[in-house]
């Protein structure tokens, strides 16, 4: 499967310091091995996962959509399928900005 970054995802990212970059980067491989390795969210979020992992003793979010179970059913390859990460961040106000980015069209 291959990762595609939003842009709030690609800021993070960005602005993190690298030792952070790399543990990101590592839990990006996590999801891409096995996109079910998070939590659904449901109500206003229905369709996003959420992958939790920690570094120095923070825990951080991602925030991604798989591809539907539909498209893996029907046999499309793997290397086609796309999964969109959305957000990186830790916990406070995440959900928030998800939502917000969400709603503007994101």
């Amino acid at each position: 499967m291959k990762p595609n970054y939003k842009p709030p995802f690609s800021r993070f990212v960005k602005k993190a310091h690298k030792p952070l970059q790399l543990a990101i980067e590592d839990a990006v491989d996590v999801i891409l091995d096995n996109p079910e390795t998070g939590e659904p969210k449901v109500g206003d979020l229905a369709g996003m996962w959420v992958y939790k992992f920690k570094f120095n003793r923070q825990e951080y979010l991602i925030a991604y959509r798989p591809p539907t179970p539909d498209a893996r059913r029907q046999g499309v390859d793997v290397e086609l399928l796309m999964i969109d990460f959305y957000q990186a961040g830790l916990h406070e106000n995440f959900y928030g900005e998800l939502k917000r980015y969400l709603k503007s069209g994101g």
